[in-house]
């Protein structure tokens, strides 16, 4: 997983309230078995005229001009700005997959679904939560003021806007740790190597005859 520690980009407005998983990725997308490939079709029911299906090329569907990521200004945004509630809906992973694969490294919203905001946790996309008040004023000035960026500093816990204004947020202190240094489940776990690695030699060479039942199985 990608370390998340101090992040500067461009922001890009979802200005829509309940943004569910199945916008972001649609159903048919789900098909697949694999956890990458899914960038081209974030919000692939908003972002494209025609409909989408796995595996089809993206340079031959037909770009909705007026989604906001279709628009020139906020090509090469890193930085998502959304309404309240953003990711309800249904459980998928793929949701968050596809955020972090079209180039999106934290989601700044009043409010997220739980599983979603879970799951942007485990893959290493930044779920941020500030008051709607200042996401209001966020989006004030993102659309006014083209290029608009911000940097978010995880090691600190503020976003800190282009003149230095900064707004403070919270995150629970084990996530900070896995995005800081970019452990996933499995991260966590390899960092045990040596002591799992030294328990399994001592079980065999106490029970032997296990090295053949997990050869047979």
């Amino acid at each position: 997983m990608k370390q998340f520690t101090v992040h500067k980009g461009l922001v890009a407005p979802m200005d829509r309230e309940n943004v569910d998983t199945d916008a972001i990725i649609p159903k048919q997308f789900l098909k697949s078995i694999r956890k990458t490939g899914f960038g081209p079709n974030l919000f692939d029911e908003w972002r494209y005229l025609d409909k989408g299906e796995p595996g089809q090329d993206p340079s031959s569907r037909k770009p909705n001009p007026d989604f906001v990521l279709n628009q020139p200004r906020y090509q090469g945004a890193s930085i998502l700005l959304a309404r309240k509630n953003f990711g309800c809906g249904s459980s998928r992973e793929h949701a968050p997959w596809a955020l972090d694969q079209y180039g999106f490294r934290c989601v700044i919203a009043p409010s997220f679904a739980d599983i979603f905001f879970n799951n942007c946790f485990k893959n290493g996309l930044l779920p941020l939560v500030l008051s709607e008040s200042i996401v209001a004023g966020l989006f004030n000035e993102c659309l006014a003021f083209p290029g608009f960026s911000l940097t978010v500093d995880l090691d600190r816990q503020v976003v800190v806007k282009p003149q230095g204004e900064e707004f403070p947020f919270e995150v629970q202190a084990f996530r900070r740790y896995c995005l800081l240094n970019g452990l996933d489940d499995i991260g966590l776990t390899l960092r045990h190597k040596d002591t799992i690695q030294s328990f399994e030699a001592q079980r065999l060479a106490q029970k032997p005859w296990l090295a053949r039942t997990l050869q047979a199985g």
